[in-house]
């Protein structure tokens, strides 16, 4: 964990260390700004007009919180922990886009890290990150904003299916830190996709990836991981409603179509995992002796 006088944190009122007080119910800067906790951890740093993007509803949280308890996603969660190996020993961890921490939680244990922080924008989201890392820092916070974390405090930026901020993510990594990035591939839970109208996957998305990053990061380590579940009408349904397609999603023909359908349904699970390491402007690898070996 950064010392006071290397601070993790930022204030995002002043960009001042932001450091914890009251047994860490409390968070301030030197400047005056505070931040409480609320009640269940979580703290919401989002000031002014807030964000202008609509975050996950408490059903939608509680339909990923089921399915991701059940261990229908356990292979992803594992696959990331391997890539996110490469950051060195004891590393500092930032999930951007955590949702309820369940991967932040699962990597921050398997690389015995050294200090973690979830943002996400959904307070519903953040209370069970909060719950499920209790030593770390669970923010409520837009990730397209000037993230609250100091230039190169972070040894690892995890990107789970969320939006991705490449100047940040750059900013707030330490020199030869990693950038670890998961998306969807076009088979993803394709044989109930058609259900309420879920959306679609583009073929391209896995490519777009490292174009989007600019000459920030340098490709890293990819690899697939494929999978088939046998999910009852419980996990089905959870998985229609765990997603963005749930704003918009018709509950009555969700419920329709699953009456047509036998269980356990064999659905497949597809992800692209990427990493990407951080490099000087122009393309020159940063390096630390600790960051350990490319997977």
């Amino acid at each position: 964990m950064p010392s006071a006088n290397n601070a993790l944190l930022t204030c995002p009122v002043c960009q001042e260390a932001l450091l914890p007080h009251r047994e860490r119910r409390q968070l301030g800067c030197p400047s005056g700004h505070r931040f409480d906790a609320a009640r269940q951890g979580y703290f919401n740093l989002l000031t002014g007009a807030g964000t202008k993007f609509q975050a996950d509803s408490a059903g939608m949280v509680q339909a990923r919180a089921d399915f991701l308890t059940a261990g229908h996603y356990r292979p992803l969660a594992q696959g990331v922990a391997a890539m996110a190996e490469a950051a060195g020993p004891s590393p500092v961890l930032v999930d951007a886009g955590a949702g309820t921490g369940y991967y932040l939680a699962e990597t921050a244990h398997a690389v015995d890290a050294s200090a973690t922080v979830a943002l996400d924008i959904s307070k519903f989201a953040l209370r069970r990150a909060a719950k499920a890392l209790p030593r770390g820092y669970a923010l409520v916070w837009d990730v397209w904003r000037r993230l609250p974390l100091a230039d190169g405090a972070a040894d690892a930026v995890l990107n789970i299916f969320a939006p991705r901020n490449p100047a940040e993510f750059r900013r707030v990594l330490r020199p030869g830190g990693i950038l670890v990035v998961v998306t969807p591939l076009p088979g993803h839970l394709s044989e109930i996709r058609s259900l309420g109208g879920l959306l679609g996957i583009g073929p391209e998305k896995e490519e777009r990836v490292a174009g989007s990053l600019g000459d920030g990061f340098a490709p890293d380590g990819s690899q697939h991981v494929e999978y088939s579940m046998a999910l009852s009408r419980t996990d089905v349904r959870n998985a229609a409603l765990m997603g963005p397609s749930a704003h918009h999603l018709d509950p009555a023909a969700l419920e329709a179509a699953l009456d047509g359908a036998a269980f356990p349904w064999n659905v497949s699970a597809a992800f692209a995992l990427q990493r990407f390491r951080a490099v000087e402007s122009g393309g020159a690898q940063l390096t630390r002796d600790d960051t350990g070996p490319s997977n």
